[in-house]
């Protein structure tokens, strides 16, 4: 019988629906804030939709995680009529889920008019553009994620207060807590392996009940896939043991936020060789990584809202916490926002560390990529790099990053590179996805609000 992980084309994908004789197959597309949406097909359904594609509902595109509908968009809301939007199935992303005895799953990608401001999408034209340049790019991802002793009903009937973690305490790299849970840590890393985004580390954090995961390189295309399938399905594992997992950036002014890191490298077409590396330069370096990192770090401010795009995103930024406050790189150094980490042809890379675990994997990728070429594109050269604690240093006005969701909305709008790089639909579209996401936020009464205002005021 043939391997999920070997079907590369509609033949194949056909083929294993067959042998396995399944009467449905599960398809999915991923929207604007990374989740996955998707629904059971007929064999019937799914063989037609591999030929010539199928129909989803475009307001997969055009709501929020609330599924509260954007009134501010143009591609798609009443005014449109919410039209059905073109979807084809990408065979070569054909999974088992270990969960529903032999069931297949296939990831998805918005096509025609919709292709213009879909997520995956967006990173494919990235990746694209990459290859006539010359390049082959390479990522992996790591995610921080909490998990608490709860059910999404006791978590709602709490109001999300006073939750309980899955383990107590401050624990980094604990053995004790990985081999007292050695059952819950070996589903994750069996299931892993067995929908293909296997995990190179995976170990508790810093933090109660917080685990950090290490998910393995791949080209760039496939290593989002692989993210986005990591954070989907660890939330379904998690249930299904009677537990939830959060990747927000920060449930908790207490604890530090979760990071979904990004480690890029590109190898050189024709050679095969790293592009990166240079063992006559200062860090083994080469011109081309330079040119990349500063595409990195001057761009940062100006994309930042793909990479933190929600309002919890900005709670995380703040000094002392692991996470960055201005576009600052360093050789070996966590306080920076971009990592440079010296190494071998194999091993030469950079890590963007201002990544947040609650991002969109593919959007994620597409701006550390996307805005490294764009250095390369222009020949740019970074500034110096930190040593030391970049939160004790003052930087340059133009390293600093937009504080609020809001303004880094503004700043992709306004942003030449971005339209450039992902099409004027896109930044459009993406931003006003953003703006509504404040202006829901700022419509609430919050607690704090209450405690503060509401007997002194």
């Amino acid at each position: 019988m043939l391997n999920p992980r070997d079907v590369k084309t509609a033949l194949d994908a056909k083929r294993i629906v067959e042998e396995r004789g399944l009467s449905h197959i599960k398809v999915g597309v991923f929207d604007n804030d990374g989740v996955m949406r998707g629904k059971y097909l007929s064999r019937s359904k799914f063989f037609s939709a591999l030929d010539s594609g199928f129909a989803f509902c475009d307001v997969v595109l055009g709501w929020d995680v609330k599924d509260q509908l954007y009134d501010n968009a143009q591609y798609t809301g009443w005014h449109t009529g919410y039209p059905d939007a073109p979807v084809r199935v990408l065979p070569h992303t054909c999974r088992e889920l270990p969960f529903e005895n032999g069931m297949l799953l296939f990831i998805c990608e918005f096509a025609e008019a919709a292709e213009k401001v879909c997520p995956r999408a967006t990173l494919r034209r990235v990746v694209e553009r990459c290859k006539t340049m010359g390049f082959d790019a390479f990522a992996a991802l790591e995610y921080e994620f909490f998990m608490f002793d709860e059910t999404p009903e006791s978590a709602r009937a709490k109001g999300f207060r006073d939750l309980k973690p899955f383990t107590p305490d401050w624990f980094g790299y604990s053995m004790i807590r990985n081999s007292v849970h050695a059952e819950l840590y070996h589903e994750i890393l069996e299931m892993a392996e067995r929908m293909d985004f296997p995990i190179e580390g995976l170990h508790t954090e810093t933090g109660p009940g917080v685990l950090e995961a290490a998910i393995a390189y791949d080209r760039a295309e496939a290593a989002a896939d692989k993210g986005a399938l990591f954070k989907t399905f660890m939330k379904v594992l998690a249930q299904r043991n009677g537990l939830m997992a959060t990747f927000m950036a920060k449930w908790s002014g207490k604890y530090p936020g979760q990071s979904g890191h990004i480690h890029v490298s590109l190898r050189d077409l024709a050679s095969g060789k790293s592009a990166f590396y240079d063992p006559t330069q200062a860090h083994n370096m080469s011109k081309l990584q330079r040119h990349f990192l500063a595409g990195q770090q001057r761009l940062m401010p100006e994309f930042l809202c793909m990479v933190a795009p929600t309002l919890n995103s900005y709670r995380r930024m703040i000094p002392g916490f692991w996470a960055p406050t201005d576009a600052t790189w360093g050789v070996e150094n966590r306080t920076a926002a971009l990592r440079v980490i010296p190494g071998t042809d194999k091993s030469q890379r950079q890590e963007y560390r201002l990544g947040a675990a609650d991002g969109n994997p593919y959007l994620a990728l597409s701006v550390a990529l996307g805005s490294g070429l764009y250095g390369v594109m222009q020949e740019w050269e970074p500034t110096e790099p930190v040593v030391g604690n970049a939160y004790a240093m003052k930087h340059p006005e133009e390293l600093a990053l937009p504080r609020t969701l809001w303004d880094a909305a503004q700043r992709l709008k306004a942003s030449t590179a971005a339209r450039e790089l992902f099409g004027d639909e896109f930044v459009e579209h993406f931003a006003a996805s953003r703006e509504w996401e404040e202006r829901e936020y700022r419509r609430h009464v919050s607690d704090w609000e209450l405690d503060r205002y509401f007997e002194i005021i």
